[in-house]
């Protein structure tokens, strides 16, 4: 689009955008009021639905068998509405056609100093990440409660022949899987902010997961909420590199990324102490979804559209907005369309092409760091609990262990950020295998020596987390804008996929799968997926998104 065209553009529909409400800061809404009317039935919804687990106090907070109050039916009716209604009100309407903003450079966004409005959308999307990975997180610490309470088959649970408790977490896994994808989608379509104001929303209409009296509801609200829990890590990733200067892209997402570890200290320690049996079990970490995404609503407005993703939809004066309070400039380069405006939006744009290698090395490192977390973490705790540890202790060993690794992650973050992130992907994915083999080596003889578990723990515990920060910065690198949000979505769809088929096996297993079986599993694709990286993974150090995009292009023809 021309400088003609664009003042042209800007005459014919700021006026009518302006009537409509929204604002050219990148932080509006599509349906201002439909919003709110949304999000105020989804958090009603929620509160009449928690007079029943109050309730059960006298009963340890124990649900299970407890009929259905007309209270909470209304509740349940009242969240369904309220999300439907949320995610009418974040659709953009249909944007007018030819007007795509092709010829506008962002290139003085990507040389643009760092200034207080980068700090800030950094603080806010580290807090997003922490809130949206404890909830894949609890399952871990959750497990052995629920199993217990609904007398349910599982790792402590005499109940041969009852229903596994591996559905709970695989049915949560499995809608992140599916979550990621859909959201992938969603991000491109609709937009980076509008996808995680509604996986916000999500996590408030799911948190009545705690309050679920029979096992196969807690399932349902637990594949919903992993809807929104999928989608939120790779949208966020998504805006970060779209927004943060080049120089400071890297380290800073993977070190914003790395407080994936400081949700499982916050969850590790909600287990030991407030979600204990003794005070309100195992139910108050899904309850706390109420809280923390009310949080994330009120820390929107500090969380703007992607001025990329803007620029290509033809919205070129909120673009101008936003990249203005991040200290950059609009410049018109000409008439030649640039590299990115000739691929295709489609989600067989990443397996054609220059992309198909590159999709298949990071599909790989996906599903071994799935199988790994879903695997050998997942069942940890209860793992720790057979071999002799008591419910309180397995999570203190395990708190403890993540806290130990947590500083780490700022030198991995330096690596990536300063040295090369290809390379530095390849380290932590050694480090891993090596303490995976470890693991698989020593089997249960590991808990014979207390330093050498620690020791042992604090790379799976902190290094998976690290690994899944690192691939999710890498992966919102290496994809054009056009499909980038679909890009991060497939990466972490592999990660569920992975973990889908770790909980599956475990779900039709009669009991768990030991340590030394969940770390040998996790050892062999993190090999493999090495050795792809290295064939077929770029370096994105310091450069522009759009010359990643123009150097894959190019080294194909």
């Amino acid at each position: 689009m021309n400088s003609r065209a664009a003042q042209q553009y800007t005459a014919t529909t700021s006026g009518t955008r302006l009537k409509r409400g929204r604002r050219f800061d990148g932080a509006s809404y599509e349906h201002p009021a439909a919003f709110r009317i949304g999000v105020g039935l989804t958090i009603l919804g929620v509160l009449l639905q928690l007079p029943m687990f109050y309730s059960a106090r006298s009963m340890h907070y124990q649900l299970a068998g407890m009929p259905v109050t007309g209270e909470m039916a209304i509740g349940m009716a009242l969240t369904v509405i309220g999300v439907g209604w949320t995610a009418y009100s974040l659709f953009p309407r249909r944007q007018p056609a030819g007007l795509r903003s092709s010829q506008i450079s962002v290139t003085p966004l990507d040389d643009a100093p760092i200034r207080p409005a980068h700090i800030a959308l950094l603080a806010v999307i580290a807090i997003a990440i922490t809130i949206d990975v404890m909830k894949p997180v609890a399952f871990a610490f959750l497990t052995p409660g629920a199993a217990s309470e609904y007398g349910l088959r599982g790792p402590l649970s005499p109940h041969a022949h009852a229903l596994p408790i591996g559905l709970y977490p695989l049915s949560g896994i499995g809608g992140t899987m599916a979550g990621s994808f859909l959201w992938g989608w969603l991000g491109d379509r609709i937009g980076r902010r509008a996808s995680i104001l509604l996986s916000a929303v999500i996590f408030i209409a799911t948190s009545c997961c705690g309050t679920m009296p029979e096992y196969w509801m807690n399932l349902v609200t637990c594949f919903i909420m992993g809807l929104g829990v999928g989608g939120m890590l790779p949208i966020t990733f998504t805006l970060l590199s779209e927004t943060v200067p080049r120089k400071h892209r890297g380290w800073m997402m993977v070190l914003i990324g790395s407080d994936i570890a400081g949700a499982y200290i916050i969850v590790s320690w909600l287990a030991a102490t407030w979600a204990s049996p003794e005070h309100f079990g195992w139910r108050l970490l899904w309850l706390i979804g109420l809280p923390t995404g009310l949080i994330l609503l009120v820390l929107n407005r500090w969380i703007p559209e992607s001025p990329r993703f803007l620029l290509q939809h033809g919205r070129a004066e909120e673009a101008r907005a936003v990249m203005r309070r991040y200290g950059a400039e609009v410049v018109e380069t000409g008439s030649e369309p640039s590299v990115e405006q000739r691929l295709r939006s489609g989600s067989a744009q990443l397996f054609t092409g220059p992309f198909l290698g590159l999709s298949a090395a990071i599909v790989l490192l996906a599903v071994s760091i799935g199988t790994t977390q879903y695997g050998f973490q997942q069942w940890m705790p209860s793992n720790l609990q057979r071999l002799g540890f008591s419910e309180a202790n397995a999570s203190i060993v395990l708190r403890n262990a993540a806290i130990i690794g947590f500083p780490l992650s700022v030198p991995i973050a330096l690596l990536y950020g300063f040295w090369s992130s290809k390379k530095t992907v390849i380290l932590v994915g050694a480090l891993m295998s090596a303490a995976l083999a470890a693991f698989a080596i020593l089997g249960d003889h590991v808990a014979d020596n207390h330093a050498l578990l620690y020791t042992l723990l604090v790379v799976p515990v902190w290094g998976i987390s690290i690994l899944n920060s690192v691939l999710a910065a890498y992966t919102a690198e290496v994809y054009p804008t056009v499909v980038r949000a679909r890009g991060s979505g497939l990466s972490a769809g592999a990660t569920k996929a992975g973990g889908v088929f770790i909980l599956a096996t475990v779900a039709m297993a009669i009991a768990a799968p030991s340590s030394r079986v969940t770390a040998a599993l996790g050892v062999v694709p993190l090999a493999l997926a090495i050795v792809a990286l290295i064939a077929f993974g770029p370096e994105t150090r310091h450069r522009q998104l759009e010359s990643i995009t123009a150097a894959e292009l190019l080294r194909t023809h």
